[in-house]
């Protein structure tokens, strides 16, 4: 392989957080390829952060132009809407061009089983499951699989209100019922080198959930006559800081997390930028539900860097160049074959 990135390109497709991926890229000096549809081509005609620009119908036909990335000696980044788009099991057994991080811990995030033994086995602070609606015995959420941001999860109380609530998703069979945790929602952005073997806090970020977070501006009486449906639809992140004192245990449970990420199926583990998903309950701990093993889309609002970025580098340093930086300190190297999937 050769040792110059001026021999290849870091390519994703136009959404999620390909913006602050390309920019990154282009920062650290790589060729940029976006791959976008045609009502997304405005958006990257606005903000020049790629070179060029493949159109293809819709982000499902990804397959159709894969050979011309291979030909271009690209790169691909894969985010929340490659892998809804492209599919998990497309990636790990289709999948021809050079792929950043580990195919194979993707099965493990996709799967809320899988993914909570891994979590349960580097022993983090999780909430309930509950196997089958009727063992519901305090508020639960119900969430539907796959990264649909948030869509058409649910609050439940008992097993009569679920199966009331479930007639509104017919056919939608694969969920999970998960203990409703009272606290602050935090989500810990993270990259591990696969180089160097450290671990970095990049940023946090709590999301922004469509009438979840706006429904406390009415009245509790007039949200019990309104009869509004609670949704939790992401449509932002807003950037947070947290307390100085719990930096050393987000550290820790990151750590935990990559010292039991070598699973069945991915003997690399995981490296780069993933994110652990959770509560601040009252009493300070954090209850993880998901991890993320990619870049999230929480990373965004730090674009030109976070606090803790500002206390490492001595420039502006996203998630979405931080992963460059890292591919190009391999090429260089001679050890990309190490961050390839």
């Amino acid at each position: 392989m050769s040792t110059s990135i001026s021999d290849y390109a870091i390519a994703t497709i136009g959404s999620h957080t390909a913006l602050q991926i390309l920019k990154g890229a282009r920062d650290e000096g790589f060729r940029t390829i976006a791959i976008i549809t045609p009502e997304i081509r405005p958006v990257f005609e606005s903000f020049p952060v790629a070179d060029e620009l493949i159109e293809i119908p819709s982000f499902a036909d990804y397959f159709s132009i894969e050979e011309e990335l291979v030909k271009k000696n690209a790169i691909v980044i894969p985010h929340g809407s490659f892998v809804s788009y492209v599919g998990v099991e497309e990636i790990a057994t289709k999948m021809k061009a050079m792929y950043y991080g580990s195919r194979g811990i993707l099965r493990w995030e996709s799967d809320r089983s899988m993914e909570r033994q891994w979590l349960q086995k580097a022993g983090l602070n999780l909430p309930r499951v509950f196997t089958k609606p009727e063992e519901i015995d305090c508020p639960v959420i119900v969430k539907f699989h796959g990264a649909k941001g948030g869509f058409g999860y649910f609050i439940a109380k008992s097993p009569a209100e679920f199966y009331e609530r479930i007639k509104e998703f017919p056919g939608q069979n694969d969920y999970a019922i998960q203990e409703y945790i009272v606290g602050v929602p935090m989500y810990v952005h993270y990259f591990y080198s696969a180089l160097t073997g450290e671990l970095e806090i990049m940023s946090f970020d709590k999301r922004y959930e469509s009438n979840a977070d706006s429904i406390g501006r009415i009245a509790a009486k007039d949200q019990i006559e309104s009869g509004i449906r609670t949704s939790y639809t992401i449509t932002g992140n807003i950037p947070i800081v947290v307390r100085e004192s719990m930096l050393p245990m987000f550290f820790k449970i990151g750590q935990d997390v990559i010292n039991t990420s070598k699973l069945e199926g991915a003997p690399k583990g995981l490296f780069g930028p993933f994110c652990l998903e959770g509560i601040i309950d009252p009493n300070l701990n954090f209850r993880v539900f998901e991890i993320s093993a990619r870049i999230v889309a929480g990373t965004n609002p730090y674009i030109e860097g976070s606090p803790y970025t500002a206390l490492r580098y001595k420039e502006p340093m996203s998630t979405g160049r931080r992963l460059a930086r890292e591919i190009k300190q391999a090429i260089e190297a001679g050890r990309l074959e190490e961050l390839l999937g």
